[in-house]
């Protein structure tokens, strides 16, 4: 994590100076995960947590300032490993689409892979209106986004994505339908095929983001090209019937 995405997050009691402290930061942060996902928040207590790693309460207040504090760090940890997984494999020199889509299924991917449990966290009691973990979603979810409000920019530069809305509502409009796959998979328990559904997301959402006339002038121009080479060929067959006539 960056300095600049740590200071995002809420600050913590103790900073790990020393080896020994930095692990057991990294202690206190996978038991955090393994019972937040599996209790959710209300149910979750830092005491378990304390409990499964044979530490006093005590010590996981001295790094940690509660439990609000030291899910919004899981969840945030957790959404810097899967923002650097699209980081680093989003395909630079590939089309607005080409990684557009990249986007998309993995985002799905690892929700759905690895993530189901704390994506089920994060989609239930820390979406809940004036709930305690919603401020700080709030701002994880900002940045957690900001791969794909770019590439969303650079594709409105290059007259590929409409301009008739505002980036912000594009960005609901792609995190919106992926959100209700994600609720039907993880809160519904219902099993979906990962990559046909990511397929099947990427078409429909793509026609939504691409702009009316782009796509009206595409057809223009595919029927222009069809007719020119509906042409060509009529002139190659009279020339090749017509030759023998010219000569009669």
């Amino acid at each position: 994590m960056t300095v600049a995405t740590r200071a995002e997050l809420p600050a913590s009691r103790r900073q790990p100076a020393g080896r020994k402290s930095q692990q057991r930061v990294k202690e206190i942060l996978q038991a955090g995960r393994d019972v937040f996902s599996e209790k959710g928040y209300e149910r979750a207590t830092t005491a378990e947590i304390a409990q499964r790693l044979g530490i006093s309460e005590a010590t996981v207040f001295s790094y940690f300032r509660g439990k609000r504090e030291l899910c919004a760090r899981v969840i945030g940890d957790w959404y810097d490993e899967i923002i650097e997984a699209i980081e680093s494999g989003l395909p630079r020199d590939g089309t607005v689409r080409q990684q557009f889509a990249f986007i998309v299924r993995t985002h799905l991917r690892l929700m759905l892979v690895n993530g189901t449990d704390l994506c089920a966290l994060v989609l239930s009691e820390g979406r809940a209106r004036h709930h305690e973990l919603s401020e700080a979603l709030t701002e994880l979810q900002r940045r957690y986004t900001a791969p794909l409000m770019r590439v969303l920019a650079q594709g409105r530069e290059s007259g590929q994505i409409r301009n008739d809305m505002p980036l912000r509502l594009l960005r609901s409009m792609v995190f919106g339908p992926m959100e209700h796959v994600l609720w039907d998979a993880t809160l519904a328990n219902r099993h979906i095929d990962i990559d046909a559904t990511a397929d099947r997301l990427i078409d429909v959402l793509w026609a939504a983001l691409t702009p009316p006339d782009l796509a009206l002038s595409a057809l223009q121009q595919f029927r222009v090209e069809v007719a020119e080479a509906n042409r060509r060929f009529e002139d190659a067959a009279r020339g090749a019937t017509g030759t023998p006539r010219d000569h009669e």
